[in-house]
C-alpha cells in the first residue's frame, strides 16, 4: 500500500449542524483539506478546523465545461495524495450524491494503490424528506437528474413521487451553463405532461444552508413550470398523480402460498 491517503467527507447541507463527528475529525487531522461547499461562510468554517484548507471553487468558470473543472479538481487532490499526504476532500451535502469528483478521485486513488474511502453526510435528499414530510416507503420515490430525464427514455410511475434534481440547468448538454431558460423548461414540460396533468400541483424545493434560513417550498401548477424561478439549488418534486394499482395476479399467488404455509 502506497503512502498517502484520501478521505472524501460530507459536511451536510446546513452549516455546522449536519457534519458527523468522524468527518470533522478527519478534517482536523488532515495534512491538507480541499473544500467545495455552498458559500464563503461555510468555507471559513472549514478553515477554522485546519491550517491548510484549499478551495476548489475557483476551478468553476463561466463558459467552461463543468466536466473539465471536475477533472482538474481530481488532479489537484490526487497530486497531494501522491506526495504522501493525508488528504481530505470536504464536500457539501453527501460526497457521493450528485458529486462526480469524490467518486472519481477515490476510484483513481485506489487504482494507484492508495487508501481511499468516503464518509457520508446529510444530503439535500435527506433534508427534502424531512422538510416536505415525505416517506419514500409510502408510495415509492423516483430520482433523476433533470437533464438525464430529458436525454433518455425513462420509465415513470405516476403513482410514486418523482424528484428531478438540478432543474435550473435542465437540458444543458454542454455542461457550461449555470442556468437554462424558458425554452428548455417548455421541452421539459412536454416530457412531463405525458405522465401528469397540467393542473397537477408540484413543489419547488431548496434545502437551507444556514441555520436561520427557511427551506424553499413553493407549490406551483405543472403548467407554470417554464415561468417559475429556479436556481442551481432548486429541486422539482412531483407528488403522485395516480393511485397505486393492485397487482391482482401477484396477490392471488401470494394468497395461495399463505394457504399452503
Amino acid at each position: 500500500m502506497q503512502h498517502g491517503r484520501l478521505v472524501c467527507v460530507g459536511t451536510g447541507m446546513t452549516l455546522g449542524a449536519h457534519i458527523s463527528p468522524l468527518s470533522r475529525r478527519y478534517i482536523e487531522q488532515a495534512d491538507v483539506v480541499f473544500v467545495l461547499v455552498a458559500d464563503g461562510i461555510s468555507e471559513q468554517w472549514i478553515e477554522s478546523m485546519n491550517a491548510d484548507v484549499r478551495s476548489l471553487q475557483p476551478f468553476y468558470q463561466e463558459g467552461k465545461s463543468r466536466l473539465q473543472s471536475y477533472k482538474e479538481m481530481v488532479k489537484v487532490m490526487l497530486a497531494e495524495v501522491q506526495a504522501g499526504k493525508n488528504v481530505v476532500g470536504a464536500f457539501y451535502g453527501h460526497p457521493g450524491v450528485f458529486a462526480w469528483v469524490p467518486h472519481k478521485a477515490i476510484a483513481i486513488a485506489r487504482e494507484q494503490g492508495y487508501q481511499a474511502h468516503m464518509e457520508p453526510g446529510i444530503s439535500a435528499e435527506d433534508c427534502l424528506y424531512a422538510d416536505l414530510g415525505i416517506d419514500p416507503g409510502t408510495y415509492g420515490c423516483q430520482h433523476y437528474e433533470a437533464s438525464q430525464f430529458m436525454f433518455y427514455q425513462c420509465t415513470i410511475n405516476p403513482s410514486a413521487y418523482l424528484v428531478l434534481w438540478q432543474i435550473g440547468v435542465a437540458g444543458d448538454k454542454s455542461l457550461t451553463r449555470f442556468s437554462t431558460g424558458i425554452s428548455y423548461r417548455k421541452l421539459l414540460l412536454e416530457a412531463l405532461q405525458v405522465h401528469y396533468p397540467l393542473d397537477h400541483s408540484v413543489i419547488l424545493y431548496e434545502a437551507i444552508g444556514l441555520p436561520l434560513q427557511k427551506a424553499r417550498i413553493d407549490c406551483v401548477l405543472l403548467k407554470d413550470l417554464p415561468v417559475s424561478e429556479f436556481s442551481l439549488k432548486t429541486t422539482l418534486v412531483i407528488p403522485p398523480a395516480l393511485s397505486m394499482q393492485p397487482n391482482r395476479e401477484m396477490l392471488k399467488r401470494l394468497a395461495m402460498l399463505n394457504e399452503q404455509n
